[in-house]
């Protein structure tokens, strides 16, 4: 494999540009028409996403999708995932056979609920399953894009293709494992941003690390009952797609879901949240989905009904973490008491 082309130019995009450049492939990324291309070109850095980092100048940038996939044996998505439907239906047209398609993007789709595979198979076709992959795990562009190391998961229907993409992007800095659980890999990668708005309210409300360590290990429970519900195995959750993820979108400075959670606690509005965040915010619209979700699977999850409440019914956040604390009593793991005979 020689050519690679990234679908989309924001921070991921950017990122992983510079990892496969580095990796020895020639990479050519698509700008979508509200990247401003001629800054990147003119100054070899994207300032508006990563500052301060140098993308190489061999890397060859452009806004026509058609010349963009011309010849590569792998594309990129790295859209929003709101926008991911309309860019494969652009897509599909230049999309030649056999062509690896691998989603670098974490969400759910508003308008039907599905995953982002079920996205790209709804547009593109089932065939698309055999040459489709998921890269997903804990990876703030920042830090990639530095070359610090990091590890994440690729999943795909087929073990060759998820090794084709292991090889893709491993190097001494990016290590990548490989898991068959596509549903679980995705749900993983969309359901963390809800919890991580959530760590972000407390923080912004200043409550201390007890109620932020207890929102993650609570959040993790509540993104393996609904991943299970809809389809992946409780085991990947455990993992780096689960709370891998979990870990750094909800700890990490970088992190933009838990910068917005942070502004909401603040007493902000999402609108200006959103503003002052100033770029996608994924968890937004999953909270947004998943809620409704929840009540389709009948899945019990109160963070992200109290996230709803506090993003789209105006529930003040210490209204939303008062009723969370005060429930009614119930067991920390129901498995473990009907294990144990003498309870």
């Amino acid at each position: 494999m020689e050519r690679v082309c990234i679908l989309g130019a924001g921070s991921w995009g950017t990122a992983q540009s510079i990892v496969l450049h580095k990796n020895g492939y020639q990479v050519l990324m698509w700008v979508g028409p509200d990247d401003d291309m001629e800054s990147i070109v003119k100054k070899g850095e994207n300032s508006r996403y990563l500052p301060g980092v140098r993308i190489p100048g061999e890397i060859i940038w452009s806004r026509n999708l058609a010349e963009a996939v011309q010849g590569a044996q792998a594309i990129i998505l790295a859209v929003p995932s709101q926008v991911l439907r309309e860019v494969c239906v652009e897509l599909k047209p230049h999309l030649r056979p056999g062509v690896l398609l691998v989603n670098t993007a974490k969400g759910l789709e508003i308008k039907s609920g599905m995953r982002l595979s079920q996205v790209a198979e709804d547009v593109l076709g089932p065939g698309i399953r055999d040459y489709f992959a998921v890269l997903s795990g804990p990876s703030h562009a920042e830090e990639v894009a530095r070359q610090m190391p990091s590890v994440l998961t690729v999943a795909a229907y087929r073990k060759e293709i998820a090794c084709t993409v292991q090889d893709l992007y491993m190097s001494p800095v990016f290590r990548v494992y490989t898991n068959p659980d596509v549903p679980g890999v995705e749900l993983g990668g969309a359901l963390k941003n809800v919890i991580a708005l959530a760590t972000g309210i407390v923080q912004g409300l200043k409550y201390g690390d007890n109620i932020i360590a207890a929102l993650m290990t609570r959040g993790l429970a509540e993104m393996t009952r609904m991943g299970v519900a809809m389809g992946g195995h409780h085991r990947t959750f455990n993992g780096l797609s689960g709370m891998g993820d979990l870990v750094v979108t909800c700890c990490s400075r970088h992190s933009r879901n838990r910068r917005a959670g942070e502004l909401i606690g603040q007493g902000y509005s999402l609108q200006d949240c959103l503003k002052a965040v100033g770029m996608v915010v994924e968890g937004v619209p999953t909270t947004r989905v998943l809620f409704h979700l929840a009540e389709e699977y009948r899945v019990d999850m109160p963070i992200t009904r109290a996230c709803y409440n506090i993003l789209f019914n105006q529930i003040p956040p210490i209204q939303a973490v008062e009723e969370l604390m005060s429930r009614s009593k119930k067991h920390e793991i129901e498995e473990v008491v009907k294990d144990t005979e003498s309870w």
